[in-house]
């Protein structure tokens, strides 16, 4: 808890929170853009209408980084007590100055795929082998960058782990400043309005001014920038570690680890694992809206909506196997009581009245299979997206509270609600027999006490 409550993870979580209602309202424009019904989608596509689906996405759900750079910052120094717009605005102006402001040209991929010429076809090769023969002019317009413009890759999933760095070094060091009282003080008669811009100008300038510098040196000794080099150090391996196997057996098991300790599995594991697989959730998306989403294109398997809708479907632990056990076989009142109780927010993925009511917490005879339920539903449901028996998630964010069976449906189509449905039989299978001798045990202790009396 003494982790979690830190200023950094403090400002982590409640930070990006802010980008969730630009991710699901994206997922909606998403979903629209791409109906998987073909002849619906051609006629979207034929009335201009995919094309405004396709902004709104590519202005909501694809700037989810931008979304955190400002929400984290805005966050730490909020909790540290000093005036927050100003320095979540300063962190979106550095996430975009530590960036080289040009993409490729766009006929970088007209030269490798071949250009049309009325009835004929140039192959690559052969217009790269006379490329020579054009003017200079030509030669440079054709291989030259588009400068003087935002390159939105890094605005989204891709720059993630830079936009959380950025919003945690400007908080930090914003409110170090104010702490100073490195600051431009106006009189009392000077609006509030007017004095916390002036406030802000100090901290803000000493930020982008040093964020010029460091753009300046990445510049020069590295010929790249601060995010690409992010990127390819840092975000690349941890969404490695994040999309493997092992990762998605470590995330299903240490959650309902930490919180059979009564400590908050997913808050901690959320803290933790969510910036890389918000950005696994992202690749997916662009894949989808490319109409390239397939393991072999690179789609990822382990994502936000995996860690959502399966490690934790129905609550940490995956405890609708002993919802519908109690609903079905129990015989002590304890647990008809506490069933009662769990079946309404359980059937909406919140299970606190079974963790600290029945208790599962600390509770030694149900630690087997909240344990080993969100370990099999992980591998399992990692085994039956790798191998192509259901498609890989396609980045549609359901909101966390949607109802199993529902929020397979919409995260990834018919099939994965039917496999939810299977995740449903797998916590009931695991979670029987434990229940059953817990509630045997429950009833003797029970009729023992009723004895006594």
């Amino acid at each position: 808890m003494k982790f979690v409550n830190t200023k950094e993870i403090v400002a982590l979580q409640n930070g990006m929170i802010y980008s969730l209602p630009f991710i699901i309202i994206g997922s909606i424009f998403l979903i629209l853009s791409n109906i998987p019904i073909p002849s619906v989608a051609n006629a979207i596509t034929a009335s201009g209408w995919g094309a405004f689906f396709t902004q709104a996405y590519n202005t909501t759900f694809s700037l989810m980084g931008l979304w955190a750079a400002i929400g984290i910052a805005y966050i730490y120094v909020k909790n540290e007590g000093f005036e927050p717009l100003a320095p979540g605005l300063t962190s979106a102006a550095i996430f975009l100055m530590l960036q080289n402001l040009c993409v490729d040209s766009p006929l970088l991929g007209a030269l490798q795929n071949g250009i049309s010429t009325g009835n004929a076809n140039m192959s690559a090769k052969a217009v790269t082998t006379n490329i020579d023969k054009l003017p200079k002019v030509l030669q440079d317009f054709m291989t030259s960058p588009v400068t003087s413009v935002i390159n939105t890759k890094w605005l989204g999933g891709d720059g993630m782990i830079a936009a959380i760095l950025v919003g945690l070094l400007v908080g930090f060091i914003y409110s170090k400043i104010m702490k100073a009282g490195w600051t431009i003080k106006l009189p009392e008669q000077v609006p509030a309005a007017v004095s916390n811009q002036f406030t802000a100008m100090i901290p803000s300038g000493i930020l982008l001014i040093g964020s010029m510098f460091i753009f300046a040196g990445f510049n020069t000794f590295t010929h790249s920038d601060f995010l690409t080099w992010i990127y390819n150090t840092l975000q690349i391996p941890l969404q490695g570690i994040s999309d493997s196997f092992g990762g998605a057996l470590a995330i299903g098991f240490l959650v309902p680890f930490f919180w059979f300790f009564g400590v908050h599995g997913g808050l901690i594991m959320g803290s933790l694992v969510a910036p890389m697989l918000q950005a696994n959730t992202a690749d997916n998306a662009n894949l989808f809206h490319a109409g390239k989403l397939t393991i072999a294109q690179g789609a990822h398997v382990v994502t936000n909506e995996f860690y959502n809708n399966f490690i934790n479907l129905t609550g940490s632990g995956i405890t609708i196997g002993l919802i519908i056990f109690i609903l079905v076989a129990a015989k002590s009142k304890q647990l008809k009581e506490i069933g009662k109780l769990e079946l309404v927010p359980g059937l909406f993925n919140i299970n606190e009245p079974f963790l600290f009511g029945l208790p599962i917490v600390m509770n030694p005879f149900l630690a087997i299979p909240f344990f080993l339920t969100p370990v099999v539903v992980a591998a399992s449901t990692y085994m039956v997206i790798r191998f192509g028996i259901v498609p890989p998630l396609n980045g549609v964010a359901a909101p966390w509270t949607t109802p199993a069976i529902i929020s397979g449906f919409l995260i990834d189509g018919w099939k994965m609600a039917i496999w939810q449905a299977c995740t449903l039989l797998i916590s009931t299978l695991i979670y029987w027999p434990f229940a059953k001798k817990y509630d045997k045990i429950l009833m003797e202790r029970e009729q023992a006490n009723q004895s006594g009396k």
